[in-house]
């Protein structure tokens, strides 16, 4: 029977979505971490009469016809781009973007790679790297002498020095936009790499171009709504037992059928 087959598409489609709703309560602390959306579309129809074709017993065009659906087929899995609130840490290296754009980081492999976790650290040297140890594009080195650090919201980064008054221009960050961000794929660790999908990087100032500005001694929060994630959890459960239903269902009207005499 069809129904077995088609059921179980369904339940494979509602399984898929739980895992994508566990993926994303799990990284309700994770800092600038957006949701994922499982989407999902129809699959082939079986044309078992087609609309528009003539009727032989009376020359009549038959309005509708008769298409029997095959099931559900995931479509993908989307990012839901969203701005997280913003959590003040006083952390001099703790940089959040507000708005859209992401931090460049180059990869030990020499690839480059997209970030929104500002949680930023220095190295034995004073060079500015990510909290998995990768630099930061283009790099800045903090001098070991450098009292305290200034990061302003175009991304230019100052040191103050005990024998100067002023503060002294150490770099500048940038920021990379997509124009089409949710094409991006994501390697782990809250990196991204850019693919035809995405387009290339346009590279530009903090706060310039559309895109975000930074805001120092902040961080940027996951944007997971667990009341959203628990509320699609219940459905998809639903969801899920609805289909098994339908099985247990199919499998009895088998049952019944192999049993007639």
């Amino acid at each position: 029977m069809r129904a077995l087959k088609i059921a179980a598409t369904g339940m494979s489609a509602q399984q898929m979505r739980v895992e994508v709703i566990s993926n994303n309560l799990s990284n309700m602390s994770t800092t600038g971490y957006n949701p994922r959306r499982a989407e999902f579309a129809d699959l082939h129809y079986q044309q078992m009469t087609r609309a528009g074709t003539v009727n032989a017993s009376d020359g009549t065009v038959l309005p509708t016809g008769i298409q029997l659906g095959l099931g559900v087929r995931p479509s993908a899995v989307s990012v839901q781009l969203s701005q997280g609130s913003l959590s003040a840490t006083g952390g001099d290296l703790d940089v959040a973007i507000e708005g859209a754009g992401y931090l460049e980081v180059t990869l030990p492999s020499g690839q480059t790679a997209y970030t929104r976790d500002g949680g930023l650290k220095r190295t034995g040297e004073g060079l500015i790297v990510t909290s998995d140890g990768f630099p930061v594009s283009p790099e800045i080195v903090i001098p070991s002498d450098a009292l305290s650090i200034s990061i302003n919201p175009e991304g230019e980064v100052f040191a103050y020095f005990a024998e100067d008054a002023e503060a002294q221009l150490l770099g500048q960050f940038t920021m990379s936009g997509f124009t089409n961000p949710k094409g991006l794929e994501a390697i782990g660790s809250n990196m991204f790499t850019e693919t035809e999908a995405s387009g290339p990087a346009i590279q530009t100032t903090p706060g310039q171009d559309g895109l975000g500005s930074l805001r120092q001694g902040y961080l940027e929060d996951s944007s997971v709504d667990a009341v959203r994630e628990i509320t699609d959890l219940i459905e998809a459960q639903r969801g899920y037992e609805l289909n098994s239903k339908v099985i247990s269902a199919a499998d009895q009207m088998l049952s019944a059928t192999s049993q007639v005499r």
